[in-house]
């Protein structure tokens, strides 16, 4: 098998989870480079898989400025950042593994797309629950027709009051201009699992939510800017940064905050940094709850809800067919069919992949899948390339525009708007 070669473009945490793969199949794929700004990260990385110091770049125009030094680029910086450096590496040659959303802008992600058929180069996105056991398994139940005709879905994804709070409040993804709406941020995932199962075109879309609890209006009397600044409320506010981030526990979330995890490095994190504010008085503005209703080309309906208030972090669904329905629960690792006529219900149960192993295998999978694309140099595209990723991110664009002008989208018109056609 040959070992495959490949660079990181951004060394946050979504790229360091994806490339423990190579710590763990060393014989089948080596990091040789990083470019990150940050010292401290581009250093704990490059300690982590021994890469030579003259194969650690500040900046990704100094990575592209050298001769070609891997056969393949991951690229896991923030939102806005992800076209520059995609287009770079595609024109340079290099297969290309993006995180996810491909991009804030719709025109760039059909750009992208192009430019990667253009070079025939390997252009996958990282929509990583179409790797996990569980919604490889709804879609194989689906297509032997176990309930029939599929004809709606109702999925949840239920965002846990605690993550919104660190990454759509004080975190990265709190601001539209920053990174993305976030039903493209937080969701581009779930409408691009929707597409999937649907097996068709989306052709409808419409959209309703708002921000409606984490703002100044709902903070309690006398709150301070700052958690540590006396906060009044501290001992029953849910959200009070001690409690999350000064515990003995320096895992994610915590190690966001700061890359220095002692105590005294993390309190002054939330003394001077974004994860101290007080929830109510940050300068967030994207959606706290939005439901998405599609209609595809089969008659297929969804309905998605994504919700702040909730305690779990998690997703659950129901399809609903002819003969039956199936009802799952990504975290639990079950799925449960239910037959109508006879009553027979039937479980499906996974072995528990472990809280370390990203969103149920599906990270894994994803860089299996993706090595094995590039040992074929291009010759084929996987579940997540550009061609499927586009109408979902589409899909969410469109959920956007409807959101906030309280209209009903056809998604043929939207993306003829954008001069771009329908893909999938």
């Amino acid at each position: 098998m040959k070992k495959v070669r490949v660079a990181l473009i951004g060394g946050g945490l979504r790229g360091v989870n994806y490339l423990d793969y190579a710590l763990q199949h060393p014989h089948e794929l080596e990091v040789v480079a990083v470019a990150e700004p940050v010292a401290e990260r581009r250093n704990g990385f490059k300690e982590k898989h021994g890469i030579a110091d003259d194969m650690c770049f500040e900046h990704w125009d100094e990575f592209f400025a050298v001769p070609k030094l891997a056969d393949a680029v991951l690229i896991c910086t923030q939102d806005k950042q992800h076209f520059e450096p995609t287009m770079k590496a595609l024109e340079a040659g290099y297969h290309v593994l993006l995180e996810k959303p491909m991009s804030s802008d719709a025109r760039e992600c059909i750009l992208m797309g192009e430019k990667a058929s253009q070079m025939n180069r390997v252009f996958s996105i990282c929509h990583v629950l179409r790797y996990t056991n569980f919604f490889s398994t709804i879609r194989e139940l689906l297509q032997r027709e176990t309930i029939g005709q599929l004809m709606s879905i109702q999925h949840n994804e239920n965002v846990g009051y605690w993550h919104q709070a660190h990454s759509f409040v004080r975190g990265n993804w709190r601001r539209k201009d920053e990174s993305s709406p976030m039903i493209l941020a937080k969701s581009c995932h779930d409408l691009d699992i929707l597409l999937w199962l649907a097996d068709a075109e989306c052709v409808r879309v419409s959209s309703f939510g708002s921000l409606s609890y984490f703002k100044a209006d709902q903070a309690p009397e006398g709150a301070p800017l700052r958690c540590l600044d006396g906060c009044p409320v501290s001992d029953e506010c849910l959200y009070y940064a001690p409690k999350q981030y000064l515990t003995s526990d320096t895992n994610w979330p915590t190690s966001a905050i700061s890359d220095d995890l002692s105590y005294e490095a993390r309190y002054k994190a939330l003394q001077e940094g974004p994860y101290g504010r007080c929830v109510y008085h940050c300068d967030n503005d994207v959606v706290d709850h939005q439901v998405v209703n599609l209609e595809f080309a089969n008659s297929v309906t969804a309905a998605f809800t994504m919700s702040a208030f909730t305690r779990d972090v998690s997703r659950t669904l129901k399809l609903m067919g002819t003969k039956g329905e199936i009802r799952g629960a990504m975290e639990k690792n079950e799925i449960e069919i239910i037959h109508f006529g006879s009553g027979k219900v039937e479980r499906i149960s996974f072995e528990d992949m472990g809280g370390h192993v990203g969103h149920g295998g599906g990270d894994m999978g994803l860089i299996k899948d993706f090595l094995r694309l590039v040992r074929e140099d291009g010759k084929s595209q996987g579940l997540t390339s550009a061609h499927h990723s586009v109408q979902s991110h589409l899909m969410a664009f469109a959920a956007e525009q409807s959101r906030m002008d309280g209209n009903s989208i056809h998604l043929q018109d939207f993306a003829q708007q954008l001069s771009m056609p329908v893909e999938t």
